[in-house]
């Protein structure tokens, strides 16, 4: 875990530290999404559909799985 401090702008604009950034990878006019949890702000980062297709697959699955798979979600979903 990551924790530092930042600072708020005079127009209410958010400062995180560059180690902050860092540790989540942002970059300068990169896009975020702010969620608040509790009292608690998330910032994350939001990632644009061409860096997305550029990063190799979290998963493994042949086209004959997809296929199957999305039959029995389909049908679950129809009850």
């Amino acid at each position: 875990m990551t924790t530092d401090e930042g600072k708020v702008g005079s127009k209410g604009e958010l400062f995180p530290s560059k180690k902050i950034r860092e540790a989540i990878g942002l970059k300068k006019n990169q896009r975020v999404k702010y969620s608040v949890i509790h009292g608690r702000l998330i910032v994350e980062k939001i990632l644009d559909p061409i860096s997305l297709l550029s990063q190799p697959p979290k998963v493994k699955i042949s086209w004959h799985e997809y296929k199957n798979n999305r039959k029995k979600v389909t049908k679950e979903l129809e009850l």
